[in-house]
């Protein structure tokens, strides 16, 4: 048995792994009560996907890494889920592509911030942006236009991993490079990206950060024409074939 009473074995281990994580970041109180909708929704679309990493997924994990090597200022955005999820393997990426972390919430409370930043640096984190929120992306409304200046305000690279789309575009609109991490190829988070990356979060951050190791050598001109290459229309529209499909 491992963190959950279901043998390893188990044709939905890993889908009721992720449950399990969502409940207990919601008892944490790291998780809002929406976030298990939202993880039920991300669940179906990956049980279409086949619960693994299709071909143009891992290429876009690839040039996600090399985007985050090249940039100047880097930034993992977190939310609940996301900390609930891969609080390890964001901390892993982080270091991999020297990356800030930054807290970034739509029901954002004192309470719920400070849960989050503490759960990051009991897995390693140094430093964990988003408590300041001096800074604010312009034309939204809510409270994830809450930023820190030197972390996504001043950033030229953000990872979007589980994103609403209004925040997606708005850093668009301000000349940012997103990385998004959906399984809905269809989302307005997916649509606006430059780097979208249909697949699970619990197998993309781990592969990114396999990828940034990989790459950490490599010449920059080299990075740029991984990433020049890579076609983020023919990426959506693999993923949306696959999900129409039902690669099961």
């Amino acid at each position: 048995m491992s963190e959950i009473d279901v043998p390893e074995d188990h044709p939905r281990y890993e889908s009721l792994l992720t449950r399990h994580r969502i409940e207990e970041g919601v008892e944490k109180g790291i998780t809002s009560k929406q976030g298990l909708i939202a993880e039920g929704r991300g669940e179906a679309f990956d049980y279409l996907l086949g619960e693994e990493t299709i071909p143009s997924a891992n290429e876009a994990e690839r040039a996600a890494a090399a985007q985050l090597l090249l940039a100047d200022h880097p930034v993992l955005s977190v939310n609940g889920n996301v900390a609930a999820l891969v609080a390890p393997e964001i901390v892993d990426l982080a270091a991999a592509v020297d990356a800030d972390i930054e807290v970034n919430l739509f029901n954002r409370t004192e309470e719920r911030m400070k849960a989050i930043a503490d759960h990051l640096r009991e897995h390693g984190a140094d430093e964990v942006k988003g408590l300041t929120a001096d800074g604010r992306i312009p034309n939204l409304s809510h409270e994830r236009a809450k930023v820190d200046a030197d972390g996504i305000g001043a950033a030229d690279v953000v990872v979007v991993p589980l994103e609403d789309g209004d925040r997606a575009e708005a850093l668009a609109d301000l000349g940012k490079t997103e990385i998004v991490i959906d399984l809905n190829p269809l989302s307005r988070s997916a649509q606006t990206a430059a780097i979208p990356i249909v697949d699970n979060i619990i197998r993309a951050v781990p592969n990114m950060t396999e990828h940034a190791v990989d790459l950490r050598e490599t010449a920059p001109a080299e990075l740029a024409e991984i990433v020049a290459a890579f076609d983020a229309d023919a990426a959506l529209a693999d993923a949306e074939a696959a999900i129409r499909r039902g690669e099961l």
